[in-house]
């Protein structure tokens, strides 16, 4: 379990993502204790200050969870919110890199997404390919969310404003990833918007089709100034949405296998059908 000295990155994180992938791949289950710091420490030949620092980034993760005076434990992921980015960093290290994301505007996504991009500009990642696809609302058609607080109608200004936040995100991942593939960093890389006539209501990411996070948009009432005009809107709150994840594993039956297979249906039917391409 000794770590590899030609890795750049600090220990603690070598620790984090040794113990992250045992957690993932189950060697580690729900409810399992982990070994003590100092056990990890001897077992990782590093200090306990670095098991220590590693264990804070599991925890932040929402992977680990410490009960005082019993030790550390696996938490239930399923039940269980859980932070995006260093699920999508580590999907990077995959030789192919498949993203799907069902939504609202991508912002999130753009922001997650930016630093494995940069690590295969600098060269310390290259996955063989990438695919990327983005499925938003029809910014063209009448939307029946987010609508007026006043008399909840569709808003034509709202939805033009609402474009123009999707498009600075949803285009910005589409040049980033296919300039990969132009500049010969990647052998592959594609990244297509399609758009659809519906509302919507929850947020989906699925990642090398191995995991889904997914979670609800809470719906608020705000006040939001175009042209010079104020306009009370009942809005989805992408900010406030709460992300649970699942994760596929041997176990074809297990919640977390049928959750993915089955959010993976969805997300292939949508874009096969009612979904068309998003014109510049």
């Amino acid at each position: 379990m000794a770590l590899d000295p030609d890795d750049p990155r600090p220990p603690y994180v070598q620790v984090a993502n040794a113990l992250r992938a045992a957690i993932l791949t189950r060697k580690f289950t729900a409810g399992d204790k982990l070994p003590s710091r100092n056990e990890l420490a001897k077992a990782y030949n590093v200090a306990p200050m670095t098991v220590q620092n590693a264990l804070r980034e599991l925890r932040e993760e929402g992977l680990i969870v410490s009960r005082q005076g019993s030790g550390v434990f696996v938490r239930e992921r399923t039940e269980r919110p859980v932070g995006l980015r260093p699920h999508i960093e580590r999907a990077f290290e995959a030789q192919h890199v498949t993203i799907d994301f069902a939504g609202f505007s991508g912002e999130t996504l753009h922001g997650v997404i930016a630093e494995p991009l940069d690590k295969i500009r600098i060269g310390r990642l290259r996955p063989e390919s990438i695919t990327v696809r983005l499925l938003v609302p029809d910014p063209r058609q009448p939307w029946s969310l987010p609508v007026t607080v006043e008399d909840q109608a569709d808003s034509p200004a709202f939805r033009q404003r609402a474009e123009e936040i999707m498009r600075r995100h949803t285009l910005a991942i589409v040049d980033s990833v296919t300039e990969l593939a132009e500049l010969g960093l990647v052998n592959e890389a594609t990244a297509e918007i399609r758009v659809h006539p519906t509302a919507p209501l929850f947020k989906l990411y699925l990642i090398n089709e191995e995991e889904a996070f997914f979670g609800f948009y809470p719906v608020r009432e705000h006040v939001i100034t175009f042209g010079g005009k104020t306009q009370a809107m009942y809005d989805l709150m992408g900010k406030d949405a709460i992300l649970f994840h699942h994760s596929a594993n041997d176990d074809d039956t297990s919640t977390g296998s049928q959750y993915v297979d089955q959010a993976k249906a969805w997300f292939t039917s949508m874009w096969t059908t009612v979904a068309k391409e998003y014109t510049r």
